[in-house]
């Protein structure tokens, strides 16, 4: 399954590279919620939350209305992901969160899968140079993804892993750390980092992966359902 990626920041919808440099941004939102309304479902990310730098509460809630979601960025409590599913979003996902002091944070998990249920749950795996990134991706940690794969897998129905050193650059995701971390768990896994054609999709797929594209849906590299013009 592709599912393209809403990253918003600054009131617009942007993509970056490797989560620091702003590569493009839009502020269309009616023509993207026509492009991807065909898709069953959207990841929909407030990197404002993310980086403790405010928040894109309103545009949100807006997108969650209009397209089935699963939300994430800045959801570091039950009361805020409670929030966001009242809203409507399908799914929250959570990251930085599960993990304090540098140590998995396995009680927070087991509670908010106690609160909403492992299926309204997708926890975040950031990965650069092969450690677990939080904070934004400011901070590494000396967690692999593996061990936090191992030690959160009863308490979501989805793991997300995001490999950071290729993200925004389209230039192909690795297969080998996806392939280690599909062995380790029978949830959805769904990747993303730098993946750019069809072919790329395919082959997540036949390994059962799902995939988020972002920059290279916008930049038109891969095709998306016929609909109108989209304006920069």
């Amino acid at each position: 399954m592709l599912i393209p990626s809403i990253d918003l920041m600054g009131g617009k919808i942007v993509q970056l590279v490797q989560g620091e440099k702003k590569a493009l941004e839009f502020d269309n939102f009616d023509e993207w919620i026509a492009r991807f309304s065909s898709f069953p479902l959207v990841q929909l990310i407030d990197l404002d939350a993310a980086k403790r730098r405010g928040s894109n509460a309103n545009l949100i809630e807006f997108f969650v209305r209009k397209l089935p979601c699963q939300v994430g960025g800045g959801i570091r409590s039950i009361d805020s992901a409670c929030r966001i599913l009242e809203l409507g979003a399908r799914r929250v996902i959570l990251g930085s969160t599960l993990i304090q002091n540098g140590a998995i944070n396995i009680s927070f998990a087991r509670q908010i899968a106690s609160e909403f249920g492992a299926q309204k749950l997708v926890f975040a795996i950031d990965a650069r140079g092969g450690k677990v990134a939080i904070r934004g991706w400011r901070e590494i940690t000396s967690i692999t993804p593996v061990e936090m794969i191992r030690a959160l897998d009863p308490f979501c129905g989805a793991f997300l892993y995001t490999h950071i050193d290729t993200e925004g650059l389209m230039s192909g995701l690795p297969l080998g750390p996806v392939r280690e971390l599909r062995q380790a768990t029978a949830k959805q896994l769904i990747a993303a980092g730098g993946i750019s054609t069809h072919e790329e999709i395919e082959e997540l797929q036949r390994m059962g992966v799902d995939a988020v594209v972002g920059m290279a849906l916008y930049l038109g590299r891969l095709a998306l359902p016929d609909s109108i013009p989209i304006s920069k």
